[in-house]
């Protein structure tokens, strides 16, 4: 198979520099091109067409805001969007996640080594190389308001553990937007850089009858709440007596990735086991299918995205192939499965 071919976008020579060189290093990973600003990258998209572009989206002449959306409009094709690892960054790039880019990663530079980078942006390109740019655009094209599911006539004390990866974002909007106001307590892993973490429960909360926020150290997993893991921290589910709560900590990258959603999994399963329900949605990767399948042969009930509905049929299909999935379900129908589930 050739080679995946990538346009670097950056207004930054030592950006462009440090993604060329580094991305070099693997060899399934050709770098075509570059550009400093959207007007050079339109015709050298044009000429070198090629498959994954990355995209800075704080640029002179044109912002790449601007520029995705006439891409998005008349050249659909994957982009990963490079934001720096600021409020003002993170709010941008979760629009231009809006807008139709497939994924987003921070800028190296402080804690975030080039080393780090360089792993996690190969596999994000590698992911949105299989991207179906189609259904990516329809996913977010989709801005109709969903239809709630009304309260739970009874109460559970069961816990909701949700992974997910490329494409996740649009797909978590659907479903905890959906979710009742009293539904059982959520934890969320979604791979995406620090500091966007917050931003982007900032607007789930907005969008969702129930409470989503950021996780902090110690949280309790209560009914009618999402804890949202933070970029670069694991989180981890502890149970005290009656409470469930969550642990946030450094520790080694997983499957390239903190926070992981194995870690999320694995822990479930040792701490609520039956009392678990484990959703594995759209993602690249094999992140998530162990633990589920340990959270599956701790009694807990478990579904997975179907492939049509997913951006990238990696991480569930790995689940399926598994033996972790008890039920595999559209997007559209995954927040009913779950309430019926609890």
């Amino acid at each position: 198979m050739r080679p995946i071919r990538v346009l670097v976008v950056d207004d930054s020579a030592i950006v462009r520099k440090i993604f060329t060189d580094e991305l070099s290093r693997f060899g399934d990973i050709e770098i075509v091109g570059s550009a400093p600003d959207p007007f050079v990258a339109r015709n050298k998209i044009i000429q070198l067409k090629p498959d994954v572009i990355t995209l800075d989206i704080e640029m002179p002449r044109m912002d790449g805001i601007t520029f995705l959306k006439k891409l998005m409009h008349y050249y659909p094709m994957p982009v990963i969007v490079v934001s720096a690892l600021t409020q003002s960054g993170s709010a941008m790039a979760l629009e231009a996640l809006d807008i139709g880019a497939v994924d987003v990663i921070g800028k190296p530079g402080g804690s975030y080594s080039v080393g780090d980078m360089s792993f996690q942006l190969a596999e994000k390109i590698r992911a949105a190389s299989r991207v179906r740019t189609a259904k990516r655009i329809e996913e977010t094209a989709d801005n109709g308001q969903p239809e709630k599911i009304g309260a739970l006539t009874q109460t559970s004390h069961k816990v909701i553990v949700i992974g997910a990866s490329t494409g996740g974002t649009e797909a978590l909007k659907k479903v905890l937007s959906r979710m009742p106001v009293n539904s059982p307590g959520i934890a969320v892993v979604q791979h995406m850089p620090a500091k966007f973490t917050r931003s982007f429960a900032e607007r789930l909360n907005e969008q969702c009858q129930i409470e989503v926020r950021e996780a902090r150290d110690n949280d309790s997993i209560v009914p009618g709440t999402a804890l949202i893991a933070p970029g670069n921290f694991h989180m981890i589910l502890r149970r005290s007596g009656s409470r469930y709560y969550v642990e946030v900590k450094d520790g080694p990258m997983v499957h390239h990735q903190r926070p992981a959603v194995d870690v999320l999994f694995k822990s479930a399963a040792k701490y609520s086991g039956a009392n678990t329900v484990g959703v594995i949605l759209t993602g690249m990767g094999a992140d998530g299918a162990v633990g589920l399948l340990e959270l599956k042969q701790a009694g807990a009930q478990t579904i997975a995205q179907d492939e049509e509905s997913c951006v990238v049929f990696g991480m569930p299909k790995e689940a399926i192939k598994m033996g972790a999935v008890d039920k595999i379900v559209p997007l559209s129908r995954i927040p009913d499965e779950i309430v019926r589930m609890v």
